[in-house]
């Protein structure tokens, strides 16, 4: 009986040490519990950080790849040891670039001028969603997992002009958006005369990916991981179209032609390097 109790002693104290391991000296959970929600944050800038201070500061230590570049990664935990996982991503932008070019026919001295512009709008979406499976005791839990996402994008850039082509103006003075890159851009080049308007093919991506890794919780509800991923993806770009504008000699007529499909297949490690993260639950 003596024995029997000693043992269940012993059983509780290790368990109540186990349990103590698992809070914080204030009394704070260390590990996630079921309906807690995380994000997570790219952990390559932290690693770069701490490894400058070990050497002279101008360094850029790092070879860990961010695990999906512009976009919101996401959890929410079912239990202790399983997590629903969510990625989105909703991008719409556009942008304008204008230009001064001489005033064909101006007299003035200086000439006047007259303003050529460029306007670039795009759609970039992703949406995706996965399960993982956490195992392990303790601070360091590994996990694994699946998830599936979509890709949706778009693109369009409109040129006007101010020099106007006519009859006494054949070949008007405008701006050569095509050979000069623009933030960074290097639009196409012009079809039977300038262009007016460049339509991108609409973009429409799918993936499949499993994972694998580990989190190490070094605080209540912070962790840092490591992730690798193998997965097949599939893209492909539908036709686009290029309009232009050009002088017939008696008057103006525009152009459209149609730009190439596209598509690509692959399967491979996606995070070569491996995806390093931060994450905070709550």
């Amino acid at each position: 009986m003596k024995k029997l109790i000693l043992t269940v002693a012993l059983a509780s104290a290790a368990a109540f040490v186990n349990a103590q391991d698992m809070m914080s000296k204030r009394g704070t959970p260390i590990l996630p519990e079921a309906g807690d929600w995380s994000i997570g944050f790219d952990g390559t800038p932290i690693l770069r950080y701490f490894g400058n201070l070990m050497t002279d500061g101008n360094n850029n230590n790092t070879n860990a790849a961010y695990q999906q570049q512009n976009t919101i990664v996401g959890k929410m935990m079912k239990d202790e040891n399983t997590a629903m996982r969510g990625k989105i991503r909703l991008g719409f932008g556009s942008s304008t670039v204008e230009n001064l070019v001489d005033q064909d026919g101006s007299t003035s001295t200086p000439p006047a001028t007259v303003v050529d512009s460029w306007k670039a709008s795009g759609t970039d979406i992703t949406l995706g969603a996965g399960l993982q499976k956490y195992r392990g005791k303790g601070r360091l839990k590994g996990f694994y997992g699946a998830e599936a996402e979509i890709m949706l994008g778009s693109g369009k850039h409109t040129y006007e002009y101010g020099n106007a082509f006519s009859s006494s103006n054949t070949t008007p003075t405008s701006t050569d958006w095509w050979s000069t890159p623009i933030g960074g851009m290097w639009p196409s080049g012009p079809v039977g005369g300038r262009i007016t308007e460049e339509k991108d093919g609409s973009t429409f991506g799918f993936g499949v990916r499993g994972f694998i890794g580990a989190e190490y919780f070094f605080a209540p509800k912070m962790s840092i991981g490591a992730e690798y991923g193998w997965g097949i993806g599939i893209t492909s770009m539908g036709e686009g179209e290029i309009t232009s504008e050009g002088w017939t000699g008696t008057a103006v007529q525009t152009n459209t032609s149609k730009t190439g499909k596209s598509s690509s297949f692959g399967a491979d490690v996606d995070n070569a390097g491996g995806a390093i993260y931060l994450s905070l639950y709550f």
